[in-house]
């Protein structure tokens, strides 16, 4: 009989746990219109990830914490979308202008609230993420964002390459499907990240409030 998969990376001792850090950010990855209007191509049906990273965002600007989003933004003619635009035609939804790349209904970054425009999958990569978070002391990462199997995954995977404890706010990060969503959550939590709930992250903020 074959060993199961929960045991097999058990025996690897895989998901060890980091636990948070003293001094957090929280990042919200690519939640734009794109992912909720139906008629986009886009679309992925993720409102209740939506519903939870406000959330955990209305906590992080209690805990008075460096809050940070991120958006994919092309230039007219996606001519800065290299392979990523070649790979997934629909992010041409993402060219300036476009309403598609707006804040959905009920999300809008505030003054002192940091946007980090990328046009490739990881928040670090060609953006100045990495030095703002050590520029500002960040240990620990919180993220939340669209999609679990692309851009927080990436994201994610880098967080950790740079030196900063990555938190995956499970609750709060959504896809196109259930299948990757979990697969992707599970992969993180073996290799690279704490994956926990919408509370654990808000009670641990709510503790730095008080």
């Amino acid at each position: 009989m074959s060993e199961d998969l929960d045991a097999n990376y058990a025996r690897a001792d895989y998901h060890k746990t980091l636990g948070f850090g003293k001094k957090p950010a929280l990042l919200l990855i690519d939640f734009v219109e794109a992912y909720f209007e139906p008629t986009s191509p886009l679309y992925a049906g993720v409102d209740a990830a939506l519903a939870s990273a406000l959330r955990v965002l209305e906590a992080a600007r209690e805990a008075g914490i460096l809050v940070i989003f991120t958006n994919v933004v092309y230039q007219g003619g996606v001519v800065d979308g290299g392979i990523f635009r070649r790979k997934v035609p629909a992010l041409a939804a993402m060219e300036f202008g476009n309403p598609l790349g707006a804040w959905p209904k009920g999300l809008q970054p505030k003054r002192g609230e940091l946007v980090i425009s990328k046009q490739y999958p990881s928040a670090f990569f060609g953006t100045s993420l990495a030095s703002t978070l050590t520029a500002n002391g960040v240990d620990t990462v919180i993220l939340t964002g669209l999609t679990t199997s692309g851009c927080v995954r990436a994201t994610c995977v880098d967080t950790m390459s740079h030196g900063f404890v990555p938190v995956v706010v499970a609750d709060a990060c959504g896809d196109r499907a259930e299948g990757p969503h979990k697969a992707n959550l599970y992969d993180m939590s073996a290799k690279y990240a704490d994956v926990v709930g919408e509370n654990i992250a808000i009670d641990y903020m709510s503790g730095l409030a008080r």
